[in-house]
C-alpha cells in the first residue's frame, strides 16, 4: 500500500479501490458512476455485474471516497454513464489485466488482486470479533443453505460498514517497515 499511495494512474486507484472494498476485479473494472451514492456512502453494484446474481451494496469508507474523488478529478463532472476507472479508450473501462500489470510494474509479481480479497478475509477472521456472517457478507458470498437464504433478506450494511472502516483503519495504519510480504512457498 505504501507503494501504491505513490502511484497516480487509474490502475492505481481501482486497485486501491479493490483493496478498500475487497471487491471482485471485474466489479471494480465495470464500476460506473451512477451506481456510486456519496451522501448515502455506498457503491450499488447491479445484480447483472455480481457473480451471486444478486444487487450488492458496498459500503464506502472515507478512504474509498477519496479514491473516488482522484479519479474523477481529471474529468470534472463525469456522466452517470462513464465507468469510475476509464481505460485509454473514452467509454471503455480499464482492462481486465491493468492491476496484475500494474503489479508487475511494480516488481510485485508474488501478489495478485484477488490476493488482497484473501487477505481481507483472513484478516476479519484473525484480528478481528465480527461475525463470519458479516465478513462473507462484505465479499458478496452466499452463505448458508437455501432455507437460511430464504430467511435471511438484509444485508447486514452497518454492520458491514464497521467492518469496512475497521479494514480501511487497518490499511491506513500500515507503514512501509511493517510490512511482511506474502511469498508463495517454492
Amino acid at each position: 500500500m505504501a507503494d501504491l499511495r505513490q502511484r497516480d494512474g487509474m490502475a492505481a486507484l481501482a486497485l486501491s479501490f479493490a483493496i478498500f472494498t475487497a471487491a471482485r476485479t471485474s466489479e471494480v473494472l465495470g464500476a460506473r458512476w451512477d451506481e456510486i451514492d456519496r451522501a448515502g456512502k455506498v457503491w450499488i453494484v447491479p445484480a447483472a455485474r455480481m457473480k451471486s446474481e444478486r444487487v450488492h451494496r458496498v459500503p464506502l469508507t472515507d478512504s474509498a471516497l477519496a479514491i473516488l474523488d482522484r479519479a474523477e478529478q481529471p474529468r470534472r463532472e463525469p456522466r452517470p454513464d462513464w465507468f469510475v476507472f476509464e481505460g485509454y479508450r473514452r467509454g471503455r473501462p480499464l482492462s481486465i489485466m491493468s492491476m496484475t500489470m500494474l503489479l508487475r510494474r511494480m516488481g510485485r509479481d508474488n501478489i495478485t488482486v484477488h490476493g488482497f480479497r484473501s487477505s481481507f478475509r483472513d484478516w476479519a477472521g484473525d484480528e478481528t470479533h465480527f461475525p463470519r456472517e458479516v465478513a462473507e457478507a462484505a465479499l458478496a458470498h452466499v452463505i448458508g443453505d437455501e432455507a437460511e437464504q430464504a430467511y435471511r433478506r438484509g444485508d447486514a450494511l452497518a454492520k458491514r460498514r464497521a467492518l469496512m472502516q475497521a479494514w480501511a483503519d487497518y490499511i491506513e495504519s500500515r507503514t512501509a517497515e511493517n510490512i511482511v510480504p506474502l511469498t508463495r512457498p517454492a
